[in-house]
C-alpha cells in the first residue's frame, strides 16, 4: 500500500509484512515479559498522579518473587520510577530489577536494559502485571529463559513496562521517544535501586522492544549518569506500519487476521497524538475491537477480531491521514544509530519477515556504519530471541572490551 515514490525494495517488504500478518497476530503475543508483582500476584504499583523530580527517581521499590524473579538473580526487585513521555512530561513508569550473584567489576554491573514486544495497551498487558496464569505468560516465561542467561553471566538485568503498562495514562504503542526514555531511565532507576549497578548499559529488544532499541541507540547520548553503549534489535518492528490501516481498509489478503493488530495502533498512536481519535474511526460493529484493546490483551483481541467482517471496520469517510501520517514518523527507517547496533532476524519469522528487516538494514546502513546484521536460519519471531543469544553476548563483550565488531555496513 506504499505509494509509487517508493522503491520497488520497500514496497515488496512492507506488502509482504501486511500480507503476513494474519500468522503475525497469533505470534505478536510473543512480544512481552512476565513478572509477578510478589506471592499476592498483585499488579505493579501505580505511580502518583503528578509526577516531579529527576528521571530515574525512584517512586516505590519491593521485592519480587514469583515467574518474574529470575532465578539466577541474587535480588529481584518491582520499581516505580520518572521517566519523561514523548513530548517532555514527566511520567510515573514501572519495571523490574534483577541484580546477580557475581560479584560486580570495577565500575560496577555492566547492564542489560531489556525492551519487551507487543503485549497490549491495556494495564493487565504490562510485563510486571503478568502471572502464571497471565494473558501474555506464554511468551513471557520464553523471554525470562534468556533474560536468566544474561543474569547468569553477571549482568544486572532490569526491564521496563513502558509508558501507560501498569501506571496511570495509555500506552503510546511504537512511539520511539518515549519508549527509549522509558528504556534509559530504567537503568538510572537500577542505580537508584543499588549503587553497585555500573553506568554502562546496552537496550536489547524484541519485536516492539527491537523498535524500542532502535530509537535508543539512535537518541543522544551525552548523558553523565549513565552510558549507553551499544544495542541488540531482534526482529525489530515498525516498518511499514503506517500502511497497515489503509490495507486493512482495502481488504487486502491477510487483512481479516490483521484486525487483531489494529487496536493496539489505534489506541496507541491516539495516546501520542490527540489528532487520532481512535472512536470517529470505526463501525459500531468494530467498535468491540477498541473495547478489547482497553481491557485485555492481544490474544483476547484476535478473538473479538474474528467476528467482524473486514468490509464493515472502518467510518463512512473515516480520514486515517493522522493514523498514518503519526506512524510514518515512528518507523525506524528513518533512524540514525550513534552506537554499535546488532540486529537479529530469523528467516521463518512471519511478523517480521526477513526481507522487511533486509529493508531496513539497508537504510540504516546508508545513515550509519555501526550496524552488524546477523541472520538465523529456521528461526521464527519466538526462536530468534534464544538463537542470537551467543552472538548478543559476543557483540556486547566486544564493545564493553574497547573492541569493534564487524559490521554489515
Amino acid at each position: 500500500m506504499q505509494s509509487s515514490t517508493h522503491p520497488p525494495r520497500r514496497r515488496r517488504a512492507v506488502m509482504l509484512a501486511l500480507a503476513t500478518l494474519a500468522a503475525a497476530t497469533v505470534t505478536v503475543t510473543a512480544g512481552t515479559a512476565s513478572a509477578d508483582a510478589g506471592p499476592s500476584d498483585e499488579p505493579a504499583a501505580k505511580g502518583p498522579a503528578a509526577v516531579h523530580g529527576q528521571r530515574g527517581k525512584l517512586l516505590g521499590v519491593r521485592p519480587l518473587s514469583g515467574t518474574a524473579a529470575l532465578p539466577s538473580a541474587a535480588r529481584n526487585l518491582l520499581v516505580t520510577y520518572v521517566s519523561e513521555d514523548g513530548k517532555g512530561k514527566r511520567i510515573a513508569v514501572s519495571g523490574t530489577v534483577s541484580l546477580p550473584k557475581k560479584r560486580p567489576p570495577a565500575g560496577g554491573w555492566p547492564v542489560i536494559s531489556w525492551a519487551h514486544g507487543t503485549t497490549g495497551t491495556a494495564d493487565a498487558c504490562a510485563p510486571s502485571a503478568d502471572t502464571a496464569t497471565g494473558l501474555v505468560h506464554d511468551y513471557l516465561s520464553l523471554m525470562d529463559k534468556t533474560r536468566d542467561a544474561w543474569v547468569a553471566r553477571g549482568f544486572a538485568v532490569v526491564q521496563t513496562d513502558y509508558e501507560g503498562l501498569g501506571t496511570p495514562g495509555e500506552h503510546p504503542y511504537m512511539n520511539g521517544r518515549s519508549a527509549a526514555n522509558t528504556v534509559l531511565d530504567m537503568v538510572r532507576a537500577a542505580r537508584n535501586v543499588d549503587h553497585r549497578v555500573g553506568k554502562g548499559w546496552f537496550a536489547i529488544g524484541h519485536s516492539q522492544g527491537g523498535h524500542a532499541a532502535l530509537f535508543s541507540a539512535a537518541a543522544e547520548n551525552t548523558r553523565k549518569d549513565v552510558k549507553l553503549l551499544g544495542a541488540v534489535a531482534i526482529a525489530p518492528g515498525g516498518v511499514g506500519l503506517s500502511q497497515t490501516a489503509p490495507y486493512i481498509q482495502a481488504g487486502g489478503p491477510g487483512a481479516q487476521a490483521a484486525l487483531a493488530f489494529l487496536p493496539t495502533l489505534l489506541i496507541g498512536a491516539s495516546a501520542a497524538d490527540p489528532a487520532v481519535v481512535p472512536d470517529a474511526l470505526l463501525t459500531a460493529e468494530a467498535k468491540p475491537l477498541l473495547t478489547a484493546g482497553r481491557t485485555s490483551c492481544l490474544a483476547q483481541i484476535r478473538e473479538v477480531a474474528a467476528t467482524i467482517p473486514v468490509n464493515n471496520v472502518f467510518a463512512p469517510g473515516a480520514d486515517l491521514g493522522p493514523l498514518t501520517r503519526y506512524l510514518q514518523t515512528q518507523d525506524p527507517t528513518g533512524i540514525a544509530v550513534r552506537v554499535p547496533t546488532l540486529v537479529a532476524q530469523g528467516t521463518d519469522d512471519a511478523l517480521v519477515p526477513k526481507q522487511t528487516t533486509d529493508h531496513l538494514i539497508s537504510t540504516m546502513c546508508a545513515k550509519a556504519k555501526k550496524v552488524s546484521y546477523k541472520v538465523y536460519s529456521g528461526a521464527d519471531h519466538r526462536a530468534a530471541v534464544a538463537a542470537s543469544f551467543d552472538d548478543a553476548l559476543n557483540f556486547v563483550n566486544t564493545v564493553r572490551s574497547g573492541g569493534t565488531p564487524a559490521t554489515t555496513c
